[in-house]
């Protein structure tokens, strides 16, 4: 295997509270430069879902001094532009340049966080986008099916039950006040984060991000807390109907664990073993033995608090039923009975492997230094990151998903024709079986 270092973090504190991590990778004359601000949707209450969101995307509609065409307009004269990223636990706001176009690219940064115009026409403009967005998840089978699986997972008093991106009702109520209200309680220096990777200099820096956002400050409105209930504990079967459906969107799911879980390194070997690889026993089993389908997945959510476990796939309607009963099997099987050695040895060869690829850019290497600052990762987590992953063994992995999983609570969510998979479903003996219409 090839030796990989992740690039060295230098950490500045600056005095407004904002936490300055300066990599340096000199291979191109590139530079990512990240701002990183805890709280996303998960801090809001269902009435307020997806202002995090549309909050984040008018960034890019103007300043108080530019319009969102000149915004535009300057960032592509330094050959850039902005991009805004918002999840549950977080909100990103990034540019990458050429490094001797810094100074410009930060100057643009911090006049789009710092003094954003929400001009009315844009934030209405953005919010028919996101309403046309929604309307069309729920058109769509597999969309539909990740929402009914989150929301039939947690229980409503959980954020992550509803759609990140929010609702139509939640989302028709937003006006330019709201988003300017959550940019000014959010976006704030307080456990905030600055990152700036690329052909850089940690002194050059520093001086550069304190002469853009020395003046930066204000405190995060107090987030909301929430514990990740799952709705039942129980296991259940919810067909979502669309009458005359050829084919069937299958998703099998529970609470899962945090992204601060001890048992995050083996969860994610255990992962590769069951679905998270082309050779994952869920791939060899559906696709390979028995054909039901092309492709088949599992993925923990790992979050601020604990996210879903989920199993993807889509199989034609005749084969429904016993797609649900392998995939169960599969499973149950792994939890009770443990991956073998050569499957754990596979899986951590797999993911050690791929890791250097995932951090070939500065822009990629930026991202995992803002989790560190998002989850409060140690400062080494990714320098070690591989010699984690080759520490993990046969017991931790048994010892992971035993503490984790809950097999018989596994929620089933099926988007299908109701009339032709309802009974051969009750078959299955899995837990009740309940045939609802798409909301």
């Amino acid at each position: 295997m090839r030796p990989f270092e992740f690039p060295e973090v230098t950490s500045v504190p600056l005095p407004n509270g904002v936490g300055l991590r300066v990599g340096r990778m000199t291979q191109l004359p590139l530079v990512t430069m990240t701002v990183v601000l805890k709280g996303g949707e998960s801090v809001l209450a269902d009435p307020q879902a997806g202002l995090a969101v549309l909050t984040g995307s008018a960034l890019e509609g103007g300043t108080k001094s530019r319009s969102g065409p000149e915004l535009a307009e300057a960032f592509e004269n330094i050959g850039s532009g902005l991009s805004v990223h918002t999840g549950w636990d977080s909100t990103t706001v990034s540019v990458t340049s050429l490094a001797d176009r810094k100074d410009e690219a930060m100057a643009l940064l911090a006049e789009a966080l710092l003094k954003p115009g929400f001009p009315p026409p844009e934030v209405d403009r953005l919010k028919s986008q996101r309403l046309a967005a929604i309307q069309q998840r729920r058109m769509d089978p597999g969309s539909l099916a990740d929402d009914s699986i989150a929301h039939f997972v947690f229980a409503d008093s959980v954020p992550y039950h509803r759609p990140l991106a929010g609702t139509p009702d939640s989302v028709g109520a937003i006006g330019p006040e709201a988003a300017r209200d959550l940019w000014s309680g959010r976006y704030r220096p307080e456990g905030a984060g600055i990152v700036v990777v690329g052909d850089v200099e940690p002194g050059e820096v520093e001086s550069l991000v304190r002469s853009f956002f020395g003046g930066w400050d204000g405190t995060q409105h107090a987030a909301r807390s929430f514990s990740p209930e799952p709705r039942t504990r129980e296991g259940r079967i919810l067909v979502v109907d669309r009458p005359g459906a050829v084919q069937s969107e299958i998703r099998i799911g529970q609470v899962g664990a945090p992204r601060s879980s001890p048992h995050y390194f083996p969860l994610q070997i255990f992962n590769t073993v069951l679905g998270g690889a082309f050779t994952s026993r869920l791939m060899l089993n559906l696709r390979e033995e028995r054909g039901y389908t092309y492709g088949i997945r599992s993925r923990f959510g790992f979050r601020s608090k604990a996210g879903p476990f989920v199993i993807s796939t889509a199989v034609a309607t005749e084969v429904t039923a016993p797609a649900v009963r392998e995939a169960m099997s599969e499973v149950r099987g792994l939890v009770e009975g443990g991956p073998t050695p050569e499957e754990v040895s596979q899986s951590r060869d797999f993911l050690s492997g791929i890791f250097p690829l995932q951090l070939e850019t500065t822009g990629q290497v930026a991202a995992r230094i803002c989790e560190l600052l998002v989850y409060d990762l140690p400062a080494q987590f990714y320098a070690t990151y591989r010699d984690e992953i080759r520490g993990v063994d046969l017991d931790t992995v048994r010892e992971a998903s035993r503490a984790v999983l809950r097999p018989e609570e596994l929620v089933v969510v099926v988007v299908g024709d109701g009339k032709e998979i309802r009974d051969p479903l009750v078959d299955l003996g899995l837990g009740p079986v309940e045939v609802i219409s798409p909301t």
